[in-house]
């Protein structure tokens, strides 16, 4: 039996802005209304307004003037595919994300990982897992991996949340610069903690994002695997033709 679920609040919010952008209730050049109006019009929390806004604005429908707000754009030309699920976990601050850490340590190194790593199976690695919420609910789950020579010396084993992005603290610390993301998709059915930690009933697969970041010379520094519930994803992408 199909069971048809709700997308998550922010991307309806989104859905209804960009359809008041295309009838012209928010014409081109103008702002939109602020933060403080969309909660109080929608009855939504501030996160998922700003969510809403952060998808409006990545996929072109939406810019930031700095000393005047949130700009309408219009519809874009050619809207880009621009989820980039990797650029989002290595830029997010643990301390400041909608969401709660909920396991750091040492962990056998998963197949997949191990093989990106170079690191024999049964190798050990640090994993940090982030569980990302949205008004109470969990929409993505976030196990990073990082081998022993980037842990040394840092606090990444710390069960403490860290501040600032996982980038900028690893690239300070380690003296390394991150260059490059490769993304691998795939479908599977989540581990029994996995579908815990995302309230999956039984049967309901994930969709894993296997985020690799690189240095310029393609030596993997971390290696973080992004599960999404499949019954609430729709992917999509517009092109042109010519």
């Amino acid at each position: 039996m199909a069971y048809e679920v709700e997308a998550p609040k922010y991307v309806r919010l989104a859905q209804t802005i960009q359809r008041r952008i295309e009838d012209g209730t928010y014409p081109p050049g103008t702002r939109v209304p602020s933060e403080n109006q969309l909660v109080q019009a929608f009855g939504m929390s501030r996160p998922t307004v700003v969510r809403a806004l952060e998808l409006l604005k990545r996929d072109g429908w939406l810019e930031s003037r700095q000393g005047y707000g949130t700009i309408v754009r219009g519809r874009p030309a050619a809207v880009e595919r621009k989820d980039r699920r990797g650029r989002d976990v290595l830029e997010r601050d643990e301390s400041r994300a909608t969401g709660r850490l909920v396991e750091v340590g040492e962990v056998s190194v998963p197949a997949r990982v191990a093989s990106v790593l170079g690191l024999p199976k049964r190798a050990k690695v640090l994993m940090r897992r982030f569980l990302v919420e949205e008004d109470g609910e969990a929409v993505e789950l976030v196990s990073s991996y990082f081998p022993a020579d980037l842990v040394d010396g840092t606090d990444l084993a710390s069960s403490d949340v860290l501040g600032g992005s996982l980038r900028e603290y690893v690239e300070a610390r380690k003296k390394v610069r991150f260059d490059h993301v490769t993304e691998r998709v795939s479908a599977r059915l989540p581990e029994e903690g996995e579908a815990g930690l995302l309230d999956l009933p039984e049967g309901v697969p994930v969709l894993s994002v296997l985020v690799i970041a690189c240095d310029a010379s393609g030596q993997a520094l971390q290696v973080s695997d992004v599960l999404l519930p499949a019954d609430r994803q729709e992917l999509e992408d517009t092109y042109r033709l010519n």
